[in-house]
């Protein structure tokens, strides 16, 4: 049982074939590489600078306890700070990968979305906009 949800493009009908095997001809699309790229290109290093900077936190935390217990202001020490600083990044990361996606991810995963559905193929179009 198919569930494509196809609809007609500026030209009819989309081409013959499923979405299953268009699909799979589109990881060949060089604007489909492009994209992998652009994903990766932001997802690797931040995830590396997110992990590094959490076993940061965990390493000083085990073995740096002078260090994580010096105060700063108050009550508050080192590691009570770093640990919040874990929930700033956490949240600074996602913000800015809201945007890079915005920016650099979504124009062209709209487009080759609509071209794999068979909706418009100019580029920029978008659902409810004329071609």
């Amino acid at each position: 049982m198919s569930t494509t949800h196809s609809r007609p493009g500026p030209e009819g009908p989309p081409p013959d074939g499923d979405l299953e095997s268009r699909s799979v001809t589109m990881h060949d699309d060089p604007r489909f590489v492009e994209l992998r790229s652009r994903l990766l290109r932001f997802v690797v290093p931040a995830g590396i600078g997110f992990l590094a900077w959490y076993l940061l936190y965990v390493l000083l935390s085990a073995y740096a306890g002078g260090f994580m217990s010096t105060k700063i202001v108050g009550s508050a020490n080192v590691a009570l700070f770093f640990g919040l600083l874990q929930f700033v990044s956490t949240f600074g990361i996602a913000i800015l990968y809201s945007r890079y996606t915005n920016r650099r991810f979504d124009p062209l995963a709209d487009e080759l979305r609509e071209e794999l559905e068979g909706g418009p193929t100019v580029p920029g179009a978008r659902k409810g906009e004329d071609a």
